[in-house]
Order: C-alpha cells, then structure tokens, then sequence
C-alpha cells in the first residue's frame, strides 16, 4: 500500500512541476499567430524600405505648381526618361509612373501610395485614389498661370 500511495504522490509531484513547463509551451494556434506577425512586421519594414528609397532629383528639372486653397507641389523630371516624374507633395517625394491614356493628359501613378498626377495643357491635379478623392487642384506651373492671364 506504501508503495501506491508513493507513486500516487510522485505522479502527482511531477504534474506539478510539468504544470508551469506547460502552460508556458504555445499552442500551434500562437504559433501560428506569432509567424503571422513577424511576416506582417517584415512586409511592413520592407514597404518602409521602398519610401525610404527617394528619386534622385539632382539632374531633373523642378517645375512648382500652385494649386487652388492654397496647395503647392513640385513636378521633378527628366526629358531624356518620359515614363517617370518624381513629385514632392505634403513634405515626401515620391516616384511617378507613366500611365498611357488615350486622350492624351498625362498620367502618373504611384500605385503604392495611391496617387495620381493628371496633367493638361491647362493645368494639373493630384488624386488619391485610394481614398477617391482630390487632394490638389487646378495646379498651374508659372507658364500654365500666364497663359491663363493672357487668356483672361
């Protein structure tokens, strides 16, 4: 009877001990949350790495446009590469594709950010379109704003 009642105790000594060691053993369902969350956290630092890669405008030609309320941006581009401006709108650069069109405005899309640069002969505006929404104006470089004059 000692001898049962021995290893009645010991086996329940050693579910105690094993108790802690348990309860700190994740489950596969924390697993799993624990890679979901360093996948998120790295695909994050990696879209932070790319806004952090800013266009080298040194050799590109600034135009500013001023935009109705009061709004201004900068177009930065190269004649001898077409298919990409850089814009600096609300104090961050950002790079511009070109986007064809068949009416001829010029298109650039920034499809990370989600905005798009449409320009006319006449003037310019900014979108989100993430947002669906304008964010700039009747945007007119110093040359679209005299010819406006000159217009009257």
């Amino acid at each position: 009877m000692k001898s049962v009642t021995a290893l009645a105790l010991l086996i329940a000594g050693l579910a105690v001990i094993a108790q802690p060691a348990m309860a700190n053993t994740p489950t596969s369902n924390e697993v799993s949350k624990k890679a979901t969350a360093k996948k998120a956290a790295a695909a994050k630092k990696e879209a932070q790495a790319e806004d952090d890669d800013q266009p080298d405008v040194k050799n590109m030609k600034a135009t500013a446009f001023d935009c109705e309320l009061g709004n201004k941006l900068t177009i930065y581009s190269d004649a001898a590469d077409e298919q990409q401006i850089a814009l600096h709108w609300n104090k961050r650069m950002h790079r511009m594709q070109r986007v064809s069109t068949t009416t001829g405005a010029h298109r650039f899309e920034n499809a990370k950010n989600g905005l798009v640069w449409i320009g006319i002969p006449a003037k310019g505006m900014l979108l989100d379109s993430k947002k669906g929404k304008q964010l700039a104006n009747e945007c007119r470089s110093p040359e679209q704003q005299a010819q406006k004059m000159a217009e009257g």
